[in-house]
């Protein structure tokens, strides 16, 4: 008897290339998402759109679950071309959105119009889940409009090349500007798995874009003008601009981070003990296969780096073709002899797209999992101080023996610091030789971090207590804290420098990013990257249990 495969140990996941290589699989919250909205029978409704001729209005769109209501309220202005910009620090945009609890009165409406389109500069209250806003992709949403005027459909090929006609710039929750706080929302199931609130209000904002930009149409086209085609409605996703301000969050949130790789970790070990593949797990195989070729084949980027990993993928997928051609799926243990040729030929972002893909014929030994990616221990919150120095030496080796080994007096090592902007209170990276800005350095640098707290415990007795050593060394506290945090979330640690002068910020963007169901990746820096949401994903109005999952691939698999 075969023993089962083990987890991938973190000193390989947890590299940033790895990191900055995940794809979304059947884990991914926006997917998450869908199949629980099919699965209990959601319905959806549209009890406001109150849009002018010129665009500006606002429109309710309700979900309607087994227990509550949720309610996006969304505002759309009509924003000059000069006002428009990706920039987190922009004061205007073409369309805002709060997610509201429940079904909002007229009181509610008046209340979120003076707040909502003011973004950071207005308050939202416990009554609200989330805060966002997003902007028109110009070219596309003009190209749009005037083909539907005409009676006419967009080009297929336009619609795909860019994705989407609006992109957020945020989706703000968990408490920020008033908005309820995650623990407020914790005991309902609909939003226990992670950022379910964010996803849902993607979700409804993609309804609301589908349909203004057909208002829009038919203010122009009059009669003449036509609705989008079901298969080209489908083809947009939302848009998203991301930059610094989510790559802290990876460090600053350990034992959350650990869940969803170990989720992740759990579920491929669980498909690579499989001792043999059924004919219907091959042919979902097959059939997601042929869907990421369609996808892969499409995935352009003007980056020099991802540009490469698309080409190095495109070359990968042909490999996995010719070794199926020759290796059947029907011999013993087939994904794990997959998974080891796949360790040994292809790039880590084939590899890691591979990975996805295999876990998708086995919802019922992967989907379970999903239970397990939220945060809901305190035990990270609190320091042991009854352990010993020693078993700390003993922690932070097996979480950072690779840094206790570099010079953290090189300036290459430590050539960047993490700091808040005084105008926008937004994480930046910026250049330590370079500016002033170490007297506000965050504590984001956890490998340099337990190199200095691991020099300073070596001259201390091992049996000593480390709250006596941190009464002498509080500005230690935070490392015997994520050392303590390590020894139940092993996955919780990044194993690369966050500080180092090569360091890529947008592969801490996309490992979080891939968590959330996004596809397409389009770094248009080292610190910024566009994805496409919900892309493929049937609207609230064809929702059901055959189009719920899998629709990432281009192929849906009923």
């Amino acid at each position: 008897m075969n023993a089962p495969v083990q987890r991938r140990p973190p000193q390989e996941v947890m590299r940033l290339e790895r990191l900055g290589a995940l794809h979304q699989c059947r884990l991914s919250f926006m997917r998450q998402l869908t199949r629980r909205m099919a699965r209990e029978g959601w319905s959806f409704s549209r009890p406001r759109f109150e849009i002018d001729r010129n665009g500006v209005g606002y429109a309710v769109y309700s979900a309607h679950g087994p227990e509550r209501t949720y309610s996006l309220v969304a505002f759309a202005h009509d924003l000059p071309d000069s006002l428009r910009s990706d920039r987190v620090i922009a004061e205007a945009w073409d369309t805002t959105f709060a997610l509201f609890d429940g079904a909002p009165t007229e009181d509610d409406i008046s209340r979120l119009r003076a707040n909502v389109p003011l973004q950071e500069a207005g308050r939202i209250t416990e009554r609200e889940l989330t805060l966002s806003r997003a902007n028109r992709s110009t070219r596309l949403w003009s190209h749009v409009v005037e083909r539907l005027a005409a009676g006419l459909q967009p080009d297929p090929a336009q619609l795909a090349e860019t994705g989407y006609l609006m992109r957020t710039t945020a989706v703000y929750g968990s408490g920020k500007f008033g908005a309820a706080d995650r623990e407020y929302l914790a005991d309902r199931r609909e939003l226990q798995p992670p950022f379910q609130a964010e996803m849902l209000t993607v979700y409804l904002i993609r309804t609301f874009v589908r349909d203004l930009v057909e208002h829009m149409a038919q203010q122009v086209g009059g009669d003449d003008a036509v609705c989008l085609s079901s298969a080209n409605a489908r083809l947009l996703g939302i848009g998203n601009s991301t930059g610094l301000g989510m790559a802290p969050f990876l460090v600053n949130h350990p034992v959350l981070f650990n869940n969803w790789i170990m989720a992740r970790e759990e579920a491929l070990a669980r498909v690579l003990s499989e001792t043999s593949a059924t004919p219907e797990a091959i042919g979902i195989f097959e059939a997601c296969l042929n869907g990421a070729d369609e996808t892969v084949a499409r995935w352009n980027s003007a980056h020099p780096r991802q540009a490469e990993r698309c080409a190095e993928l495109r070359n990968d997928l042909a490999a996995l073709r010719h070794y199926l051609a020759e290796a059947s799926l029907t011999q013993p243990t087939p994904w794990k002899a997959l998974a080891a040729w796949a360790s040994e030929t292809l790039s880590i972002e084939g590899q890691e797209l591979l990975n996805s893909l295999m876990l998708e014929p086995y919802p019922d030994l992967v989907d379970g999992l999903a239970d397990c990616m939220s945060d809901v221990t305190e035990q990270g919150f609190r320091i042991n101080g009854r352990m010993t120095v020693g078993e700390v030496l003993r922690l932070l080796q097996e979480s950072f023996g690779w840094a206790l080994e570099r010079d953290w007096s090189e300036s290459p090592q430590i050539a960047r610091a993490w700091y808040v902007s005084e105008e926008k209170l937004e994480p930046r990276l910026g250049e330590r030789f370079e500016e002033p800005i170490e007297p506000y350095e965050q504590p984001l640098a956890p490998a340099r971090d337990a190199a200095l707290a691991h020099q300073v415990l070596e001259h201390w007795d091992a049996g000593t207590e480390i709250a006596e050593f941190l009464v002498k060394h509080p500005e230690h506290r935070h490392t015997v804290r994520r050392a303590q945090i390590c020894a139940f979330a092993p996955y919780g640690e990044i194993r690369d420098n966050t500080i180092a002068a090569d360091m890529m910020p947008i592969d801490m963007l996309r490992a979080k990013l891939s968590f959330f169901g996004a596809t397409c990746f389009d770094p248009r820096s080292d610190r910024w990257l566009r994805i496409c949401m919900y892309a493929g994903a049937p609207y609230p109005d064809e929702l059901c249990d055959w189009n719920c999952d899998r629709w990432v691939y281009p192929c849906p698999i009923q």
